[in-house]
């Protein structure tokens, strides 16, 4: 009598590993991608609300406001550009001062499209 014994998987026993692999990916990955949302969200909250600081320290300091971000840089006002970590650069819609404070720069918003979780685009952060 001639035995055979094959080591291995069946296709059967392939498949319903991948269909519940499928299924718990299918359950994870939503609140995944919406963490990483609302991580992108609180980091671009943090980076105008530092940066704003700066600018208001700036001008408290100097009597007038920055003539470009990177002069807040230059005088260590921050070590780098904050990043907006929506649109994924250090570009940003500056805000003009009043007439008669001199610089360019009194606030910064965000050039993200969309809405935050608060129901605000983000444009007006």
């Amino acid at each position: 009598m001639v035995r055979r014994s094959f080591k291995g998987f069946t296709l059967i026993e392939l498949l319903v590993v991948l269909a519940i692999l499928g299924l718990l990916l299918s359950l994870a990955s939503p609140k995944y991608f919406r963490s990483v949302q609302v991580s992108k969200e609180t980091v671009l909250a943090e980076n105008l609300r530092i940066t704003r600081e700066a600018i208001d320290h700036f001008y408290a300091d100097r009597g007038r406001y920055p003539e470009a971000l990177d002069e807040l840089v230059a005088r260590r006002y921050l070590r780098a550009l904050p990043v907006d970590p929506l649109a994924e650069n250090t570009s940003w819609a500056v805000v003009a001062p009043p007439q008669g404070l001199g610089g360019r720069i009194a606030d910064l918003k965000s050039r993200a499209p969309g809405v935050g979780r608060n129901g605000r685009p983000y444009a007006q952060w």
